[in-house]
């Protein structure tokens, strides 16, 4: 199996297009439509959350069942994913430099070849930016020197994007980051704790049943056919800087859509009954289907590019496996800490 299918381990199967040529092949805005969107007294803030138990898991994919019940002690949690602004912070004490700016390390995946490992990350590729004749189904590409500085590859910038969610993060860049501040990754059951804002068996992170209740967009997410047309009735194409839409019960922003976020359990592909700490599953156990002999973490709170067409884990109890060495224009992360002090994960292998 080549890395080139790898790199695209964040992606589900292929979309079917049924009715797409209704749309127009259409490319989003280019460039940030909007600088922030919180106040800089929210910006770099953090909510304490009681912990408490509460039912874990979905209906809507198989790995996402069985639903159970859960319990998680105090912690505290970021009221935003990450931002740029936050991880050049990180970079400019430490000089730490990403994986996508190093490329992965060979002992990670062995039997790898080299040529597959080399620096750079997945963007998203709009359908009318391929090569004509190129095979719309191709919307990921491996783009050498993008990274969380050229979040579009080499040329681009965050310039006029420092609240923007960090992407192109793997999970070894989101836990030095966590480490530098004396924080954590999440395990996926605070994660999805935090996600339902003490909501409790509903599919979303707010009130009522449907994604869009009363036709108000409440989570940056896909608006049309996926990948060939977004309609940005949710007045974002892409990524949007943090906090663009309301605060879930809890007063936390983008824990729906946005970007996904890693955590820091090993993914299954489905949780055993009456686990009560997902992270009881080993990196031995932990797999994807499609990628056999590749380690992979859960990842949770889908991104600009979920749409009902196509991926819809818009949803707290939705979830996702990553490889590890792979970052992406739609991957980022928050962190946490817990009231205990302990931190769960190890150092990002």
């Amino acid at each position: 199996m080549k890395r080139a299918y790898w790199w695209a381990s964040g992606v589900l199967a292929l979309c079917l297009l049924a009715g797409a040529g209704a749309y127009i092949l259409s490319r989003p805005e280019a460039g940030p439509a909007r600088a922030s969107c919180l106040p800089a007294e929210k910006l770099g803030s953090e909510v304490q959350l009681a912990g408490g138990r509460f039912t874990m898991g979905g209906t809507v994919y198989e790995d996402e069942g069985p639903l159970r019940e859960v319990e998680v002690g105090p912690f505290s949690i970021d009221a935003h994913e990450v931002t740029n602004r936050q991880f050049a912070a990180f970079v400019e004490e430490t000089g730490y430099k990403s994986v996508a700016e190093t490329g992965p390390d060979p002992a990670d995946f062995p039997g790898v070849p080299a040529e597959f490992l080399k620096p750079g990350s997945v963007v998203f590729i709009m359908p009318a930016d391929l090569p004509r004749g190129g095979d719309i189904t191709q919307w990921w590409q491996f783009v050498e020197g993008a990274d969380w500085r050229h979040p579009e590859g080499p040329g681009s910038s965050i310039e006029g994007r420092e609240d923007y969610p960090a992407v192109h993060i793997t999970y070894k860049d989101a836990l030095a980051y966590a480490r530098w501040a004396g924080r954590d990754l999440p395990s996926e059951a605070e994660w999805e704790f935090a996600a339902r804002g003490g909501l409790e068996r509903r599919p979303y992170a707010w009130e009522g049943e449907t994604l869009t209740p009363e036709g108000e967009h409440l989570a940056n997410t896909w608006q049309g056919v996926f990948p060939l047309y977004d309609g940005g009735e949710d007045g974002a194409h892409l990524a949007s800087p943090v906090g663009c839409y309301e605060p879930n019960g809890y007063g936390l922003y983008d824990m729906i859509g946005n970007v996904w976020e890693w955590t820091g359990d090993w993914y299954g592909p489905r949780q055993a009954e009456g686990v009560k700490d997902p992270q009881g599953i080993s990196r031995e156990a932990s797999h994807d289907p499609r990628q056999p002999g590749i380690p992979v973490r859960v990842i949770k709170g889908g991104s600009f590019l979920c749409a009902p067409n196509y991926c819809r884990r818009y949803r707290p109890g939705a979830r996702h496996p990553q490889d590890l060495g792979l970052g992406a224009s739609h991957l980022g992360f928050r962190t946490v800490k817990r009231m205990d002090g302990a931190n769960l994960n190890g150092d990002g292998s």
